[in-house]
């Protein structure tokens, strides 16, 4: 497969699966793949899944940056 077919195939993936083709190819660059990359991906992982099963809610930007601003504008 040439490098142009196998870009124009990976557009048509989920954003998620591109994310994770994405980071893989940059740390290709950079081999030293730690501890601490590794735990916050799993971390990810874990809040998407709970994300999406509906177990947590999100909370709008809006909502938080608001939160934080009145909480240290006092």
């Amino acid at each position: 497969m040439k490098t142009k077919d196998l870009i124009s195939e990976a557009n048509f993936l989920p954003v998620e699966e591109r994310a994770l083709i994405v980071d893989s190819l940059l740390l290709s660059f950079n081999s030293t793949y730690t501890d601490i990359e590794s735990e916050w991906s799993k971390v990810a992982k874990k809040r998407l899944s709970e994300l999406r099963s509906g177990i947590i809610k999100s909370i709008p930007g809006e909502v938080v940056f608001d939160k934080i601003q009145r909480k240290f504008s006092k």
